[in-house]
Parts: C-alpha cells; structure tokens; sequence
C-alpha cells in the first residue's frame, strides 16, 4: 500500500508502527474512494476510524487494501542525465581540427566554448571539460596565429630594409 515508507533495518514493515503522516495518507485514499462512489457513508466513517487509531502498517493496509490507490509504492522516476552540450562537443571538434584547418577553425573553437560553458552553467548539462578543452586548444591557436603574424611582419620588415 503507498501508505507507508517501506521496510525498516530489520524489522518487517507489518510489525513499523505507523505515525501520523502514514495514517493521515491512508484517510486520503478512503475519502478518495469515498468520493468516487466505491463506499459508502457508514464504510468510510469505519474506515476512517480504524486508520486514525492504527498503530502498525499491518493494520493501516487492512483498512485500505481493497482500494484503488493503495498498491505498493512506485519507484520514483528516473530521470536521465543530461547528455553532453552540443556546443561543447562542437568546440573540441574545431579545436582538434586547427591542425588540418587551422585558421578556419580557431575563432569557432573559442566562440563556441564561451557559449558552450554559459549554457552549461545555465541548464546543468555535460561537457564541461569538452567546452574547456576546446577553449585552450581555440586560445592555443590564436596564439600561434598572432605568432605566425608577428613573424611576418618581421621578415617583411627585414626584407624591406636591405633592400634599399
């Protein structure tokens, strides 16, 4: 019956001593039965006599067994993780892909892991580490790019001074 909390350590769950929260659920499901039409005036005013002096989940489940409602306990639902952020995923991929695409895929890299990490710590999802890992793989290769630039203009600027 869904009156109860379920077995103790050790002890039957007949023989728990029900206390008022558990005899006050089992009224609820003899008046719900009593509005439905399924007892009576004279049965419910027994019933619900008998439920408020309970004293043991055996005699809470007598009262109620014969009632929609008084089943045994459902599991509570589970609910399934959140999967990974799509965005996270898609800004490791562009930070893995620099090597093949390099100055193509730097700035998604990094835009997608600032996005990624805001809606992470805003829904709850997975992927934080994917999100991160794209950001420095991204950064790593803003750094090389302003690198590659520095170098250029230096040899433009070497080039250009010898040969005046």
């Amino acid at each position: 019956m869904t009156v109860g909390p379920g077995f103790g350590a050790g002890v039957p769950r007949a023989q728990m001593r029900a206390s008022t929260a558990d005899r006050d659920r089992a009224v609820e499901v003899i008046t719900s039965a009593y509005t439905e039409g399924r007892l009576t005036k004279d049965e419910h005013d027994a019933r619900v006599e008998r439920a408020m002096t309970a004293s043991t989940f055996a005699e809470l489940d007598s009262v109620v067994i014969d009632l929609p409602g008084a089943g045994p306990p459902q599991p509570p639902a589970q609910v399934a993780p959140a999967g990974n952020n799509a965005l996270a995923i898609a800004s490791l991929v562009c930070g893995v892909a620099q090597v093949m695409l390099w100055p193509l895929a730097t700035i998604p890299a990094v835009v997608l892991g600032h996005v990624a990490r805001h809606q992470i710590r805003r829904t709850g999802e997975q992927g934080a580490g994917l999100a991160l890992a794209g950001l420095i793989l991204g950064w790593i290769g803003v750094g090389f790019a302003l690198l590659a630039i520095v170098g250029i203009v230096l040899i433009v600027a070497a080039t250009s001074g010898t040969g005046g």
